[in-house]
């Protein structure tokens, strides 16, 4: 039972040191959405509206707004929810192209598709479509840096099934778009797509997820778990290895031995 559980504390401990900014990223977020379970009604609205990216904020503080508004999401009971998609998709990712190629793409996806989506609503304020008050939304959160991230691991599975994956993230995020999206549905199709324009070359010549080889894996340690599970004949018994030469012997073998009546030594071989 104890080294079952130091395994485990040694699976998970390198788990972490293999994607560091994926779980201090989720580790700034529990913090932020702790503070915001705990704040009262008022405090709550101004610490949203203080830490969007919005057209208000945007011209007024344009780079600590971009920055702020990716560690915080506006409902703290979807904090559990977050935790598994990063796990499943920012962790895995960042061990496969590493952290700095990760870093690069959730910050151009997260800007990039800011700036393009408030810009969109500028123009509709603009046009009379949308009304002033949209300038103060609240426009924070952590999914476009995981939509760049699920982009980007399309490239990480192996290609009988990336079709699929692939026409599955599009479709997740395009189908929103094509039925009267939001701002953020279409800041979720400029993360998906900058995360599928960045995967190819960010991850040229790294390995996918090999699933054959993992079943060939899996296979071999079965094996060995079957004849570690077979129990050994007693020692000099027919067929068991011979404790003073190493081999098997046959019913009715005699063994050689000298003048004296003591076991012969073989001449070893050669290892050419």
């Amino acid at each position: 039972m104890k080294a079952d559980v130091a395994r485990l504390r040694s699976a998970v401990s390198s788990w972490v040191r293999t994607s560091p900014g994926t779980h201090i990223w989720l580790l700034i977020i529990g913090v932020t959405s702790l503070v915001v379970a705990a704040a009262s009604q008022d405090l709550e609205t101004f610490l949203l509206h203080r830490t969007s990216s919005n057209i208000h904020q945007l011209n007024k503080q344009p780079i600590e707004s971009l920055l702020i508004s990716g560690f915080w999401i506006e409902n703290p009971s979807s904090f559990l929810l977050y935790a598994g998609l990063f796990e499943l998709v920012h962790a895995n990712v960042e061990r496969w192209i590493g952290t700095l190629r990760w870093l690069f793409v959730v910050a151009v996806a997260h800007v990039a598709a800011t700036l393009i989506s408030q810009d969109i609503v500028m123009l509709a304020i603009q046009d009379h479509s949308l009304p002033r008050s949209m300038k103060h939304v609240v426009d924070i959160g952590v999914s476009y840096g995981l939509a760049a991230a699920a982009g980007v691991l399309t490239y990480r599975v192996p290609r009988p099934w990336r079709w699929g994956y692939s026409a599955s993230l599009v479709a997740f995020f395009a189908v929103p778009l094509c039925t009267g999206g939001t701002y953020t549905d279409i800041g979720h199709a400029v993360s998906v797509t900058i995360g599928l324009a960045c995967g190819r070359p960010l991850s040229y010549g790294l390995p996918t997820w090999d699933l054959t080889r993992a079943e060939e894996a899996l296979r071999r340690r079965r094996r060995r778990r079957g004849r570690a599970k077979a129990a050994p004949g007693p020692p000099g018994s027919p067929g068991e290895p011979d404790a003073a030469f190493g081999e098997a012997e046959s019913p009715g073998s005699v063994r050689r031995t000298d003048a004296q009546g003591r076991p012969r030594s073989r001449r070893p071989r050669s290892t050419r």
